[in-house]
């Protein structure tokens, strides 16, 4: 093959390579990614807007990612380690092994923090109370560790036990599918609701 037949087939490939990547950038860079979000605001509008929750007319977080909540009124989510804590743009777990001896002295940490902040529970320390999610910022607890805050709740709220309780029976999400996951109560649903009251 001489240098004007590689030329050539240089510029052929050339001429056949760059309209299909022009069509492609325009096809999968542009086109799809608008016909996807314009079904998913059709189908699922609330979940393709980041599941944003509202209160007063304002923003209060979304469905989806855990927040810190510190004040004894409300319930408290899983510990975070995500960043400085509950940092959706930098999620992770702790990374750290069964033995290591930072996570058990920040397990002990956290359960005598538990256990003060909850004098009048009445049941074990729920274990997703101790640890962390592997994202660091899961929204959702379990209904022990639900019932596990509920006279500190209560107290705070001047409600009866059984009336947390029974918000917390009600806020109880089964696994999905009736297989997958764990039965679950999603916080920041159930502190609205306990704003709502």
């Amino acid at each position: 093959m001489n240098t004007s037949e590689t030329r050539d087939n240089t510029l052929r490939h050339i001429g056949i390579s760059v309209p299909y990547t022009i069509a492609s950038v325009i096809a999968l860079g542009l086109l799809y990614p608008f016909v996807m979000t314009a079904i998913a605001q059709l189908i699922f509008p609330t979940q393709a807007s980041g599941s944003m929750r509202y209160a007063g007319g304002q923003i209060v977080g979304s469905s989806i990612i855990g927040q810190l909540w510190t004040k004894p009124q409300y319930f408290h989510g899983r510990p975070s380690a995500a960043g400085k804590g509950y940092d959706p743009t930098s999620t992770s777990g702790t990374n750290l092994g069964p033995t290591s001896k930072k996570l058990i002295d920040a397990t002990k940490a956290t359960l005598a923090a538990l256990r003060k902040e909850n004098p009048d529970a009445t049941i074990p320390v729920p274990m997703d109370l101790v640890t962390s999610s592997a994202s660091g910022i899961d929204p959702d607890i379990s209904p022990q560790a639900a019932i596990y805050q509920a006279p500190r709740v209560a107290k705070a709220r001047h409600l009866p036990v059984s009336a947390v309780v029974a918000l917390i029976d009600k806020h109880v999400s089964e696994r999905t599918f009736g297989v997958l996951g764990e039965p679950r109560v999603n916080v920041l649903e159930l502190n609205l609701a306990l704003d709502q009251r």
